[in-house]
């Protein structure tokens, strides 16, 4: 599991790109903890692009600054749905402090 920091002035945004493995029915999820009110997560939408059947699929998730002084923890899971008990294929930690505009 890789964890990473990273400072956001409010308003701004971080792109965090995963890996993503839909062919074989996983997907990314994830919950934030800490001053969870600091930062919003989204999805980013993907250009549409040629992809191979079966191959991996690059996933971006956009981190945005939105409480100053506010720290968020926010842990990413890469897991398969229908097996909700089955261990993350995948994991990513992402440290989140949120400073105020420059």
């Amino acid at each position: 599991m890789e964890v990473r920091e990273v400072a956001l002035a409010a308003g701004e945004s971080y792109e965090l790109r995963l890996t993503g493995r839909g062919a074989r029915g996983y997907v990314w999820t994830w919950q934030v903890t800490g001053d969870a009110d600091a930062v919003s997560v989204s999805e980013a939408v993907p250009a549409p692009a040629q992809v191979v059947p079966g191959a991996s699929v690059e996933r971006s998730y956009l981190v945005r600054g939105r409480c100053p002084g506010g720290r968020a923890r926010i842990r990413f899971a890469q897991i398969r749905p229908p097996y909700p008990d089955e261990a993350p294929y995948d994991e990513f930690v992402l440290e989140v402090e949120v400073t105020a505009a420059p």
